[in-house]
């Protein structure tokens, strides 16, 4: 019994702390996919809008260095990763809840597989000034037409 005495406090005091222990909330912005615009293009006559939402709960997404990348598309059909920078949305310490909209205004891309029509999706996902990545979304299909 004296010997189980000796380990109840010290388990206890760990049950204790653990339990009382302050839960850390994510700091990464979620983004959510809206639309891709149009929804089907001429090579080389028309490009096109990806618009997605965010929320960044501590406001530190977007970059006021115009040499950081901090949005990224991948183009699902051939890996091709774009790179572009989401401009600085709130003051820097402010630490404040932020939401909107942003549109990705794309390059014109081209058909990967030979052939007079393609279907394409791509991957987005963005990196607040701390370094946290969103989780990753799909667009949905632009249909590809060569002229």
């Amino acid at each position: 019994m004296k010997m189980c005495k000796k380990y109840i406090l010290p388990l206890l005091s760990i049950f204790l702390f653990s339990a009382c222990a302050k839960k850390t909330e994510s700091t990464a912005p979620s983004i959510s996919f809206v639309s891709i615009t149009p929804a089907s293009l001429v090579i080389g006559q028309q490009n096109f809008t990806i618009t997605f939402s965010y929320i960044d709960s501590d406001g530190d997404l977007g970059e006021d260095n115009a040499d950081v990348k901090n949005m990224f598309v991948t183009d699902n059909r051939n890996g091709v990763i774009y790179e572009f920078r989401i401009p600085q949305l709130s003051p820097s310490g402010s630490n404040i809840s932020i939401q909107g909209d942003l549109n990705i205004n794309m390059p014109n891309v081209g058909i990967s597989d030979g052939k007079t029509t393609e279907t394409a999706t791509f991957s987005i996902y963005v990196k607040d000034r701390a370094g946290n990545q969103s989780n990753t979304i799909t667009s949905s299909t632009v249909t590809v037409t060569a002229p």
